[in-house]
């Protein structure tokens, strides 16, 4: 396979990556406070560079306005899951900035990185042709096992909002997996990407690629985080002696299903925008 040199940007991501490490540990307070929001920008140019070293084409050359659409909803697409958060209260931001001004930079510009970093490893992963020949038997789909992953879906959505204060913190699972079990039956009838219709033809290259960009880009995210000054600690209730980073352990089994449910909110979003 021929490989082009790796473009200009995405040396740029790299040094972006280093120089924030560097100035985090010398006590530079603007870097310390906005460290994740600048670290994860470098990856992203980093990574798509990385990509299009190896296809020739990427989100940032070729597909700019699918990674504008991707920047833009990251935004509200995570405040969903802040909304929730202010219920289950599994995890706290610390060391924010006094300047309400910073504070929502940093907000906005951090949120902003989360689709972009999926979706971008999960290419990189595709790229690899790591799981280019996985398959599995094709499985039968009927339209009931649709409607009746719909309902599950809806119910693992709204159990956690429902759920009394004290029993809600330990329900956070269901909300990672919720949405993308609600709506892929959706995308399915829509004739767009879905994880059923990938199922059903036995194909498991795009469930994979996106799984392993979920569990990567988690290790990340707590591996950058911990060392970050403003950051996030988690408060959920079950195993916070057991840690890697931040994260308890069980957490890290959320990252995969998380990758999912991007791909399938964005799938969805993006289909009824342009139909």
């Amino acid at each position: 396979m021929d490989r082009r040199a790796l473009p200009g940007y995405g040396w740029f991501g790299l040094a972006t990556i280093v120089l924030a490490e560097v100035l985090l540990f010398q006590g530079v307070a603007l870097v310390a406070t906005l460290f994740t929001a600048i670290v994860w920008t470098g990856y992203i140019l980093l990574v798509d560079g990385l990509v299009w070293r190896i296809k020739g084409e990427s989100l940032i050359r070729g597909r700019a306005k699918e990674m504008a659409f991707l920047a833009f909803f990251s935004i509200p697409f995570w405040l969903i899951f802040e909304a929730y958060n202010f219920h289950l209260n599994n995890w706290a931001y610390i060391n924010l900035p006094e300047s309400i001004e910073l504070r929502w930079l940093g907000y906005a510009w951090a949120f902003a990185t989360i689709l972009p970093c999926i979706f971008e490893t999960a290419e990189l992963v595709q790229a690899s042709g790591r799981f280019g020949s996985l398959t599995m038997r094709p499985l039968r789909i009927s339209e009931g096992t649709r409607q009746v992953i719909v309902v599950v879906g809806f119910f693992f959505s709204f159990m956690p909002l429902a759920a009394p204060p004290h029993v809600a913190p330990y329900l956070f699972g269901f909300v990672w997996v919720g949405f993308a079990l609600f709506l892929d039956p959706f995308n399915y009838s829509d004739d767009v990407i879905s994880l059923l219709k990938e199922l059903e033809g036995g194909r498991l290259e795009t469930i994979a690629s996106f799984c392993a960009a979920g569990l990567i880009c988690g290790v990340l995210w707590e591996f950058w985080n911990y060392w970050a000054y403003a950051k996030w600690i988690y408060t959920v209730p079950i195993m916070q002696n057991y840690k890697i980073f931040e994260m308890p352990l069980p957490g890290y089994l959320g990252f995969p299903a998380f990758a999912l449910e991007c791909l399938v909110a964005v799938t969805f979003v993006r289909s009824k925008l342009l139909s």
